[in-house]
């Protein structure tokens, strides 16, 4: 099997007629039907009905296309992508990330792609979870490094897990808090809490709603933000305490404290979503080298 059979098969089974996917290819007809019987002899079974003047894909054959075709665009990017480093031509994939949440992931997630791609361009976006979403599904960006959204906000989508954090309290060192080695559920809940805003991560409040559930205890949400740098300002100036993922702490340094949560706590997944079906070979491997970095 070479790939022009693949790529003679796809034609017959789009054009359903073999005269017109031989002009279309710019082959003989006799020659056509040659290659695909062919075919249908190394696979062992036939591929299409067949009738007077027309062919129709037999159920094996629906499920060879799709795989005939997944192969072809392989092979079609790969072409393109060595032609372009042979040119020395510069590519680009667009990547929507959360930067609290990716903070040890990304940078070593770029180190590792780039060392292999040192002229594709990765092009970050600061987006929050309902943005990235919607970016990826209108092919605005190639993927996205999120928090584990609720799977009724993955419809088109995949998600790949990278890495799981704890959740940690994050208070300033002044905070009377600060000097605890543990805080309990119901410290945390008497204290006012600093959130993300629950427009733009509800994937953050239904968390909230799984940590304090199974308890009588409410948070006392006092403010919502759209960014963690927001939120980091506000916990340092005294203003409440917040609740986030340890991989943060390498953005606060001694700015503040993470304390762990004496209850035993979901963890918080951190991985790429994008769009369902083959990916194209770069954005392959860029999470390829995030599975690496997560690791």
């Amino acid at each position: 099997m070479e790939l022009r059979h693949l790529r003679y098969f796809a034609a017959v089974a789009e054009e359903e007629n073999v005269s017109r996917a031989a002009g279309r290819l710019h082959v003989s007809q006799p020659g056509l039907s040659r290659q695909i019987h062919d075919l249908e002899e190394e696979l062992g079974f036939p591929l299409f009905a067949r009738s007077a003047k027309s062919v129709r894909l037999t159920d094996a054959g629906k499920v060879f296309l799709g795989e005939a075709r997944a192969v072809l665009q392989r092979v079609d990017e790969a072409v393109a992508a060595a032609r372009a480093a042979a040119k020395g031509a510069e590519d680009e994939i667009k990547v929507g990330y959360a930067p609290s949440l990716t903070v040890q992931i990304l940078p070593a997630t770029l180190r590792i792609f780039q060392a292999k791609f040192p002229r594709v361009r990765v092009a970050l976006h600061d987006l929050s979870t309902e943005e990235i979403l919607t970016a990826v599904r209108a092919r605005q960006l190639h993927a996205g490094l999120l928090v584990r959204p609720p799977r009724r906000m993955l419809q088109e989508l995949q998600f790949k897990e990278l890495a799981r954090y704890p959740i940690r309290v994050v208070v300033a060192p002044r905070h009377p808090l600060a000097k605890a080695r543990v805080l309990s559920l119901a410290q945390i809940a008497a204290e006012p809490l600093l959130a993300y805003s629950r427009k733009e991560y509800p994937e953050y409040h239904e968390l909230l709603e799984e940590v304090f559930g199974n308890t009588r205890l409410k948070p006392k949400i006092a403010e919502e933000h759209d960014g963690v740098t927001s939120i980091i300002a506000a916990v340092e100036s005294g203003r409440g305490i917040a609740l986030a993922p340890s991989c943060i702490a390498c953005m606060v340094g001694p700015r503040l404290k993470l304390i762990p949560v004496r209850e035993t706590l979901p963890e918080i997944v951190i991985g790429a979503a994008w769009r369902k079906g083959p990916a194209p070979l770069l954005l392959e491997e860029f999470l390829a080298a995030a599975a690496t970095a997560g690791d």
